[in-house]
């Protein structure tokens, strides 16, 4: 398959992963009726089921185990398991009490968390302009919190949790696929014995709420695991620069749900906030872009009207994936 092919397949994998994130907040609603712990814990023990297979089917297995043998890898991923299922568990409660758009402002914000954790764990320097936008992005998130009367938990843990979830990534290095099925393996113990117990004290919406409840939460797993695997291919394929900016559809797209279906308040100080941090990515964009000499969207505009070689023709050049 040809160099030029491999790039389109990768962009078309990388829209599928991050509009299915973008839009996995409707699944949420759906099940918004049944307890944050529980969705979590379903979310969990069939991910792990169709990931297992996953893994299987594709001839992964000794891989997968070989994970399990490195002391080092090992706390890696228990730290990130740890961050993941913090990280899931604020989304589903988020979406389910109609905070979407303190969610989405999170993950605007993951990228310029990452920069800071990156400055204080990697001693990775900040470029003037990264440190303009952290403090845009600080000042709409102070704008906010004073707006609120206090800071937006959800918005920070959200941030911080996949921001450290990404550091530690980082250290470890299992792939996508291979480090989620690890982690959810290491939760579904846990996840199974609490559905156990608040099965005996109580019951769970699985058991007690029907056959369409049984099903939805059946589908977590599905819902979980599609992305992640599409989202694999696509950084194979794609350069990292790439993905970085494909992930702002992502929130974009809870924004938009947030406001315009779930009918979420948006205010004065929503504005403020959400313009001073779109102001700061707008600046860590042109950063990131220049640093990785690739050009601006105006300057592809410019250099195609004299005839210069295209962006995907940079996409495309030797080094990228």
């Amino acid at each position: 398959m040809s160099n030029q092919r491999q790039q389109r397949l990768g962009v078309a994998y990388g829209l599928g992963a991050y509009f299915w994130w973008g839009f996995i907040a409707l699944y949420f609603k759906a099940v918004a009726a049944v307890p944050a712990l529980e969705v979590l814990a379903h979310r969990v023990v069939w991910s792990v089921v169709l990931l297992g297979l996953l893994i299987v089917l594709r001839g992964r297995s000794a891989e997968f185990g070989a994970l399990f043998r490195d002391r080092r890898t090992v706390w890696a991923l228990a730290g990130t398991t740890v961050l993941i299922a913090v990280n899931w568990l604020i989304f589903i409660w988020a979406v389910a009490h109609d905070r979407l758009l303190e969610a989405s402002l999170g993950y605007f914000i993951n990228p310029l968390v990452n920069v800071v954790l990156g400055f204080v764990f990697l001693r990775e320097r900040l470029r003037r302009i990264q440190t303009v936008a952290v403090l845009l992005a600080g000042g709409g998130v102070l704008w906010l919190a004073l707006g609120y009367g206090e800071p937006p938990w959800i918005s920070l843990t959200l941030a911080v949790s996949f921001g450290l979830y990404g550091l530690l990534r980082k250290v470890s290095r299992p792939d996508g696929t291979l480090g989620l099925a690890a982690e959810t393996l290491m939760l579904t113990p846990v996840a199974v014995g609490w559905l156990c117990w608040r099965q005996f004290h109580g019951g769970t919406a699985f058991v007690d709420g029907g056959l369409g409840t049984a099903l939805l939460l059946v589908a977590g797993g599905f819902v979980t695991a599609v992305p992640l695997v599409w989202f694999a291919e696509a950084a194979r394929r794609l350069r990292y620069a790439t993905i970085g900016f494909l992930q702002y559809i992502a929130p974009s797209l809870q924004f938009l749900l947030a406001v315009a279906v779930f009918a979420e308040p948006f205010t004065r100080d929503h504005l403020v906030s959400f313009g001073l941090i779109w102001l700061a990515l707008g600046l860590y964009s042109i950063d990131t872009m220049r640093s990785l000499g690739l050009r601006s969207p105006l300057q592809w505009w410019r250099d195609s009207r004299n005839g210069s070689t295209s962006l995907a023709s940079e996409e495309s050049r030797p080094g990228s994936n």
